[in-house]
């Protein structure tokens, strides 16, 4: 697969995945990271990068005319599950080249130190990700 990504990565399902180093890397290079993650799930924890657009999976297929045309992509997500569905609408839309999984989603981004912005009064609560619930304000 001949991408822009210059060799970053790997390829995995025919999808290329990048570490959150290199995804923070690319990004500070140019790159915008697309979090596909739904509102609610993504106003506690933020991926502190350049540039960055929130577009819930759930509205990404009627969305992809709002992203950055030539720019690289790097689709992002909590696990990277829907990051990678979201890798593979663009691959159908014919923008595959230019676009990449970040491996691992933010859990991997957090493990490995990468910046974030987190805003306390939107954490979550509940015992399991079936139960995540805005948490009740005091």
């Amino acid at each position: 697969m001949e991408s822009f990504f210059s060799g970053t990565g790997f390829i995995s399902g025919g999808i290329r995945n990048v570490t959150p180093r290199q995804a923070l890397e690319l990004c500070r290079k140019g790159a915008i990271l697309v979090d596909v993650r739904e509102a609610v799930l993504s106003r506690f924890k933020m991926f502190d990068v350049p540039e960055i657009l929130y577009c819930p999976y759930s509205i990404l297929e009627e969305s992809f005319d709002n992203l950055h045309a030539g720019k690289l992509i790097i689709f992002a997500d909590a696990a990277g599950l829907h990051s990678k569905e979201a890798a593979i609408l663009a691959m159908k839309r014919g923008i595959g080249d230019r676009v990449a999984n970040l491996a691992g989603g933010l859990v991997e981004w957090e493990r490995d130190g990468m910046p974030l912005l987190i805003d306390t009064n939107e954490k979550l609560s509940g015992s399991c990700m079936c139960q995540l619930r805005p948490r009740e304000k005091k």
